[in-house]
This record gives structure tokens, C-alpha cells and sequence, in this order.
């Protein structure tokens, strides 16, 4: 039994606050969420700041996304003096240019210098060049000079996506060097270690990768063992102008935790960790699936008007696509006039191979982004969807047959509308696999420009076949 001195006093407000805000570091949850913008709706900053305080970056960057235009800005001059600049890499970009415009260049340019190189390139890279000179002229020289270089190599390669903050020792040296050195630098403001680091990279005196030496590796093995001895000298370098998604793909491969980055010449320039490629393929995977809805990631929070300019060349395509489908429809008026059953029957045949081609194109366009379509077996996945195609051509035309048969007491219409259903299905399986290797091939995104392709196609031969045997055998 607690002794009277040792009996809790009831929990504050901050108490409380501190005690919801850690149990939401993982997930913001939408209580909070109210609480902070009832608060800031009656303009109580003081329980704004309590709310807040405690909340993870990212769960603050969730906020200030939900927020309105108003009660953004009011949070932000909040969270003003004591800005976590990790909250800047979190933000959505449309959102994270109005919270720099907030903030004021001075403020924006302190964060931007307390963030790891590569996290600082992301964030900096989506401002124009004016803007850009303007941040970078008030960040400090040390700091700026590494964001600069960053932002000099092409956009979405390892060198953007690179942090410059690494540990490098010289080959002579032994694991208790490489320790004392270690523990020396984190006493050091001027030479501080990485926030985060996996490996220590030895190099040769031109300053090229011979090998690294895993954290792990290092503590377990005693102070005069030479690194040479100890090091992994199996490494995967990547070239600085690497494309990401390409670096990506290596670190799914090779199971890798962090990798070294090199220049032309070799010498070794930075380093990609595995919190750089989780998002990277969140990026590559969201954009996928936006672009093949002809939509942008940004669309959540851009203007109306912004939004609606990104999606009229969408829909355009998608009109000109619908009008070329409509045009063969309209070579078969008059078979539809002699028998009405035509067209209320042939939406099935198109809709069918639509939603049959979408499951093909999803499955290839995977594929293709995490390159496991190759010369050696494309052939082989169109032959397997072509195959998949005949198979359900013929069971749903059996099924689709016999609905036209039942429903207007016709067999010659149920054979009709089953032939032109196995057609249009492996038609639907062929374009499916076809195209998007093709695009892909010649250096299209196949996420952006497939759908459309395969829309128009499934649509087009299922008009074509179904309403041509109905004028071949039924007029």
C-alpha cells in the first residue's frame, strides 16, 4: 500500500495531454485531431500547445494537412518557436509550400540546416530557383554546400536521394581505432556523427569504397583485429546517377540496410539508407496507382481550379477514346434499329473485357515496376494471360449466352453475344500484357498511358464483334 506521501495527485490537463499525445505517436487519432481544432476554433493557443507537444512529427505534419487554410496558419505561428523541422519531409508537397510561406525564409532556413542532406534536397528541390537561392543564401556555408550538391545531380537519382553525413576510416586502421574515433566525434559539435548509420565504410587514400565494417560486426570483435580483416568487401555500389526506383529495386534484392554511393571517379559521395527507399516505394507505388487514374498525388490538397486544370487533359483523352467507340457503334445503326436486343445486350461484351484487360494491365504494370518481366519470360506471361482470357471467354460465355437466350428467347442471340464474349476476353488478355510491355519498352510509363490504350481496345472489338456476327448471322 502506497504510503501517504507517495499517493498520486489527480492528472493535469498537460498530464493528460502528454499521456494521449504519447499513445498517438504511431497513429493520430481522430480525438485529438477535434480537440486541437476546437481549440483553435475559440483561439485557446495555450491548450493548443498542450495538445500538441507531445505528438510525434509526423502525427503534427497529419494535422496541419487536415487543417483549413486559417487554422493552419494559426498552428504553425503555434509550433513557430520551437518548430521540429522533421515535420517539413512529412507534409504533403502543396501543403508544405504554404507552411514555408509561413514560416518566413529566416525560420525555413533553420530547419532546413538541422535536417539530414538528403532529407534537406527533398524538401528544398520542389521550391523554384529563386527560391531555392533565397533559403540556400541564409542557410550557413558547411550546411549549404552539401544541399547544393545534392540538388546538382538529376532529379529522382541516388544523389538526391543520398545523405552526405557518413562515417569513413582509412584501411591501416584497427576496430579500436574506428571506436575511439567514434566516441570522439559524438563529443564533437564540429564534427558530428549521423543521427542514423548502419555501416562504417572503409576507404582507400583516393577516398573510394574498399569495404564496410556492420555496427554490429565492429562490436563484437576486439580492439586490435585490423578492419581489414573484418569488413564486408562484397559491396553494391551505386552510381550517383542511379535512378531511384532502380536503387529501390537493389535494396529488395540484396536485403539491404544502407549502401554506398559513388561518383564517375569512383570516390565515395554518400550513402541511401532504408529509410530513404520505404519512401521511395510509397512514392513510386502512389504514383502508380494515381497516374493510372489519371490523377496526381497532390490532388488531396491542391485548389479546386488546380485540380480540375490536372484532370481536363484526362478526360479529354478519355472523350476522344469514347467518341471512337461510339463511331463504330454508329457503323451498326441499322442493325441495332432492326432488333433493340443489340443494344441492351452489347454493354456486357464491352464492360466484360474492360474489367478483364484492368485485371492484366494491374498485374503486368506490377510486374514491370518491380522488374520481374523480362525478355526471357514476356513471352511466356502472354501466352498465360492469353490462355486465362479463352478460359473465362468460354465459361462467362456459356453464363452470358444464356441470360440473352433466356431473357429474349433467342438461341442464334445467346450464340452471338458467347462469341463475341470469348473474343473480346482474350483480347482483353492480350492488350492487357502487350501493351504495357511495349510502352515500357520504349520508355512510356505503362502506368500512365495503358488504360487508355486498353479501354479503347476492349471497348472497340467488343462493339465490333458483337454488333458484326449480329448483322453476319441475326439480320
Amino acid at each position: 500500500m502506497k504510503q501517504l506521501n507517495e499517493i498520486e495527485s489527480p492528472p493535469t490537463a498537460s498530464d493528460s495531454a502528454g499521456k494521449l499525445g504519447e499513445a498517438l505517436v504511431h497513429d493520430l487519432d481522430t480525438g485529438i485531431e477535434e480537440a486541437v481544432f476546437d481549440a483553435l476554433s475559440v483561439g485557446d493557443t495555450d491548450q493548443v500547445r498542450v495538445l500538441v507537444e507531445e505528438l510525434h512529427f509526423s502525427d503534427i505534419a497529419d494535422l496541419l494537412e487536415r487543417l483549413d487554410d486559417d487554422h493552419r496558419a494559426t498552428l504553425v505561428e503555434i509550433l513557430r518557436v520551437n518548430f521540429d523541422p522533421d515535420i517539413l519531409p512529412d507534409l504533403d508537397e502543396s501543403v508544405r509550400e504554404q507552411v514555408i510561406e509561413l514560416l518566413g525564409v529566416d525560420v525555413f532556413a533553420a530547419a532546413l540546416a538541422e535536417l539530414d542532406s538528403d532529407d534537406a534536397v527533398e524538401v528544398l528541390e520542389e521550391l523554384d530557383e529563386e527560391d531555392q537561392k533565397q533559403v540556400l543564401d541564409a542557410i550557413p556555408d558547411g550546411d549549404r554546400q552539401l544541399i547544393e550538391e545534392g540538388l546538382s545531380y538529376p532529379e529522382d537519382s541516388a544523389g538526391r536521394l543520398m545523405q552526405r553525413e557518413l562515417v569513413t576510416v582509412p584501411t591501416f586502421w584497427t576496430v579500436g581505432d574506428t571506436i575511439d574515433y567514434l566516441r570522439k566525434s559524438a563529443e564533437q559539435e564540429a564534427n558530428p556523427l549521423p543521427d542514423h548509420f548502419y555501416s562504417v565504410y572503409v576507404v582507400d587514400p583516393k577516398h573510394r569504397p574498399v569495404g564496410e565494417v556492420h555496427l554490429d560486426t565492429l562490436l563484437r570483435s576486439k580492439r586490435p583485429i585490423n578492419l581489414l580483416d573484418i569488413m564486408a568487401s562484397d559491396l553494391k555500389q551505386i552510381p550517383v546517377t542511379t535512378d531511384q526506383e532502380d536503387v529501390a529495386f537493389l535494396f529488395r534484392q540484396r536485403d539491404l540496410a544502407s549502401a554506398p554511393v559513388v561518383d564517375d571517379a569512383g570516390r565515395l559521395v554518400g550513402v541511401v539508407t532504408i529509410d530513404d527507399i520505404v519512401d521511395v516505394i510509397d512514392e513510386e507505388h502512389e504514383e502508380d496507382i494515381m497516374r493510372l487514374g489519371g490523377v496526381r498525388e497532390t490532388d488531396l490538397y491542391e485548389a479546386a481550379l488546380n485540380t480540375t486544370k490536372a484532370r481536363f487533359s484526362w478526360l479529354v483523352i478519355n472523350l476522344l477514346t469514347a467518341i471512337l467507340a461510339s463511331s463504330v457503334i454508329s457503323l451498326f445503326d441499322a442493325t441495332i434499329s432492326q432488333m433493340v436486343a443489340l443494344a441492351v445486350l452489347m454493354p456486357i461484351v464491352a464492360s466484360m473485357g474492360g474489367n478483364a484487360a484492368t485485371q492484366t494491365l494491374t498485374v503486368a504494370v506490377r510486374a514491370l515496376a518491380m522488374k520481374e518481366i523480362t525478355a526471357t519470360n514476356a513471352g511466356r506471361l502472354i501466352g498465360k494471360e492469353l490462355l486465362v482470357g479463352a478460359i473465362n471467354g468460354c465459361l462467362f460465355a456459356l453464363l452470358a449466352g444464356g441470360v440473352a437466350w433466356f431473357w429474349f428467347d433467342s438461341s442464334a442471340l445467346g450464340a452471338v453475344i458467347a462469341m463475341a464474349m470469348v473474343v473480346n476476353m482474350m483480347v482483353a488478355g492480350l492488350a492487357g500484357t502487350t501493351i504495357p510491355i511495349y510502352l515500357d519498352k520504349n520508355n512510356i510509363d505503362p502506368a500512365i498511358a495503358s488504360s487508355v490504350f486498353i479501354t479503347t481496345i476492349t471497348d472497340v472489338v467488343g462493339f465490333f464483334v458483337f454488333l458484326g456476327l449480329a448483322a453476319l448471322f441475326l439480320i
